[in-house]
């Protein structure tokens, strides 16, 4: 089985053919990747280092026109990078080929604000001690950044990090999950066929034990990272006097009130709970229905999620795929399993067979279970019933999250309050808190992490200010 390269300094590399990929589904492996060990690490982050002036006088309609071929050549490969997403991280076909246009449109919105990140003239004639003064300022460059992403979105969180990186002028080292390394070398095997500078870009999969200099390493000014609320405070703890941005965890409630369309509440929910196996961080988690339509909503949600069709990710039909891991099926069926003992009741699902557990609906968990209070990350949702919309939003807020939140009303009034209420990064109206378009602030609140991704947000966090002040002399 030949083995994937890695990317150093922009070239492929061969290593140690250690690193194995496999089936999620099957568990064959199907691809082994060289891994970067700790000599070729401190080679990309000092290569990266010394492009730093390269790629800052990179012209901004150069770093246009790389985005512009990335999105070129993945609209080419589009179906063999979404088999490939499929296999590696156990995606539903139709999910794959979904984060595959997520992908492109990541790259494409990148593309544009390559050319339009710039800055402002002010006035600085603000009193009569600065008469004679303006300003003026634009952001540059931070340097160096380290890039490490998760398993869920193997091609989407990396393009997050790398399309920002790139229109922003940055060179970078990329960490890719162990588990699903190949849609971010993917990602290099494009970014090989352009000219960006020599060593502006590493795509280095390694083990953890390998990985502290990710963190650590002063060369690097920034560490973007997205995984665990764990792993994620450790890092920063480790990163020293680089700027840190985390994309964390959640448990998502999603509201329906007493006004709500209830047919299109049902779809969304099923969609936002279920999809690529609740492999998500604002996967719904949390349900809060009003007392006037929790039967006929509870009773059709049932009923809907009974059949969703498990089975191969491959097979077109296929809504419920395996989660990462056996160790991860364990885990949620024993949560589940917790939360009845606690009180709850299994509505539907509770099982598994091997990595693939049941869509599962449990009523009332108690609120100090796994399942209400810990991230989830599968295909597991908790359904309570409300009576007053103030304590539901209370209800929604009592979490050591706070990434997105859902709420399905009509009412204008409850809408500016949930809004000026939750502490969360997004309130969506008349959607679950599963949705995300690629160029939006996109972040969360307390243990969901600090900074925002979305292209252009992403972009100033790689940036800093620089202003100029002009006295007339005159």
């Amino acid at each position: 089985m030949e083995p994937y390269p890695y990317y150093l300094a922009n070239r492929a590399r061969f290593g140690n053919a250690g690193m194995e990929v496999r089936d999620k589904y099957t568990g064959e492996v199907f691809a082994r990747v060289s891994r970067a060990g700790p000599e070729a690490i401190d080679e990309g982050i000092g290569r990266a280092h010394e492009a730093t002036a390269g790629m800052a006088d990179f012209r901004p309609y150069e770093r246009q026109a790389v985005l512009e071929h990335c999105v070129r050549r993945f609209r080419e490969r589009a179906e063999e990078l979404a088999e490939m997403l499929c296999r590696e991280a156990g995606k539903p076909i139709r999910d794959s080929r979904g984060e595959v246009t997520r992908l492109i449109d990541t790259f494409k919105v990148a593309a544009e604000e390559s050319t339009r990140f710039g800055g402002e003239v002010m006035n600085l004639e603000i009193s009569p001690r600065s008469r004679g003064y303006s300003g003026m300022w634009k952001r540059v460059p931070i340097g160096a950044c380290s890039l490490i992403t998760p398993f869920n979105f193997p091609l989407n969180l990396a393009a997050h990090k790398v399309a920002p990186a790139i229109a922003a002028g940055c060179p970078f080292v990329l960490k890719p999950a162990e588990r699903t390394p190949l849609g971010a070398l993917a990602i290099g095997e494009v970014l090989a066929e352009t000219d960006l500078p020599e060593g502006a870009f590493s795509v280095l999969p390694s083990e953890v034990e390998d990985a502290t200099p990710f963190s650590t390493d002063p060369r690097l000014k920034l560490l973007s990272f997205t995984g665990s609320r764990k792993v994620g405070w450790m890092l920063k703890g480790q990163a020293g006097e680089k700027k840190v941005v985390l994309e964390l965890g959640g448990n998502a409630a999603c509201i329906v009130d007493s006004d709500a369309d209830v047919d299109d509440a049902l779809d969304r929910i099923v969609f936002g709970a279920f999809y690529q196996s609740g492999q998500s961080c604002i996967s719904v988690q949390r349900l809060l229905i009003h007392e006037a339509v929790y039967e006929e909503l509870v009773g059709r949600l049932v009923e809907r999620v009974e059949g969703l069709v498990m089975g191969d990710p491959r097979e077109e039909e296929t809504f419920i795929g395996p989660v990462i891991s056996e160790a991860d099926a364990e885990r949620l069926v024993r949560w589940v399993k917790e939360a009845e003992e606690g009180g709850g009741r299994i509505l539907t699902g509770g099982g598994r067979d091997g990595v693939m557990v049941e869509p599962t609906v449990v009523e009332d968990p108690p609120k100090d279970c796994s399942l209400h209070a810990e991230e989830a990350f599968g295909p597991v949702l908790g359904v309570t019933r409300f009576s007053d919309f103030d304590e539901a939003l209370a209800e929604a807020d009592d979490s050591r999250y706070g990434l997105q939140a859902g709420i399905f009303t009509h009412d204008l009034r409850k809408v500016r309050k949930a809004w000026e209420t939750l502490e969360v990064g997004a309130v969506l109206v008349n959607e679950v808190p599963s949705f995300r378009v690629d160029n939006m602030p996109y972040g969360g609140a307390r243990d969901s992490g600090l900074g925002r991704e979305g292209v252009r947000f992403a972009m100033e966090d790689m940036s800093e200010l620089r202003l100029l002040v002009i006295r007339d002399s005159d």
